[in-house]
């Protein structure tokens, strides 16, 4: 029988083994866009089933969140639904990094109406008025409609926190004139969070992106202008960009990338990375046959 001496040898070393393992086991560090978080996590598991020596960690909270965890040092790479900004470069310049981007894909950023709401479009003009500052449509009747259990009318806002690039493209792409969102919005955490918040409110409408809806909400075709066509969201008006709020997907690595890093965006860009973004209701980069 082994005395106590040897069974704390032999627990030491298997324990330092499987530091040993873990510590050279590479880990990507993903953080950022809530919208991207369906398809990245499905990206981390595939890519794991493939690569078993690499390990991937994603979190959401945000296109800004994913930013700031770049220039902190706990992100190596940054899913974005927005374009990095002039600040958060010049502060990447600051801290010796040149940060590279990537379109991996494209959404069609849907507004989300109650099933059982009457209307079928809106414009740009119109949502102006509904989300931004000082806008002038208050109440559905304001448009003319009769929203069934919408008591007094009244329209319910929804949208996503300062953090989120859905909040900041919208606010660029949509608001026009406005320039800034009205007071009263109710900032959801999530893109889901946005929908489900629409599916239990008939007053209410919100922005999200198209891979959350849900069979219990309506999504209203837009209009740019009073002259343009009306477009329903989806992955091929996302990719034609004849829908008026397709917007490109991103993914940002701090500098150049190179060996581990390299080779995962190689592999969200393959026809197998890209076939995911495509499953998980955005447009691909590339036309593709995924069957």
């Amino acid at each position: 029988m082994q005395n106590k001496s040897q069974v704390l040898a032999i627990f030491l070393l298997a324990l330092s083994c499987s530091a040993a393992s873990a510590e050279t086991t590479p880990l990507i560090r993903i953080k950022g866009s809530d919208t991207m978080v369906y398809v990245a996590q499905t990206w981390a598991e595939e890519y794991r089933h493939q690569m078993r020596d690499v390990a991937v960690s994603v979190g959401g909270g945000g296109s800004g969140t994913g930013f700031h965890a770049m220039l902190i040092g706990t992100a190596d790479l940054v899913n974005a639904s927005r374009r990095i900004s002039k600040k958060e470069t010049e502060r990447a310049t600051d801290l010796g990094m040149d940060p590279v981007e990537h379109v991996v894909g494209f959404d069609a950023l849907a507004l989300y109406l109650h099933k059982d709401n009457p209307i079928d479009s809106v414009s740009f003009a119109q949502l102006a008025q509904i989300f931004g500052r000082n806008g002038t449509i208050e109440k559905w009747s304001d448009l003319g409609i009769e929203v069934p259990g919408c008591k007094g009318q009244e329209i319910v806002r929804v949208g996503r926190q300062a953090s989120s690039g859905t909040y900041v493209y919208f606010r660029s792409a949509v608001l026009q004139g406005q320039g800034r969102y009205d007071m009263g919005i109710l900032d959801m955490i999530s893109s889901k969070d946005v929908v489900q918040m629409v599916e239990r409110t008939p007053c209410a409408i919100g922005y999200s992106g198209l891979a959350y809806a849900t069979p219990n909400v309506k999504m209203a075709c837009v209009k740019k202008d009073e002259t343009s066509a009306c477009v329903l969201p989806s992955i091929a008006s996302a990719s034609d960009k004849s829908y008026p709020i397709a917007r490109p997907l991103f993914v940002y690595a701090k500098n150049q990338p190179s060996g581990e890093i390299k080779s995962y965006l190689d592999w969200i860009l393959s026809d197998k990375g890209q076939c995911i973004v495509q499953r998980k209701g955005y447009a691909p980069v590339r036309p593709l046959d995924c069957n």
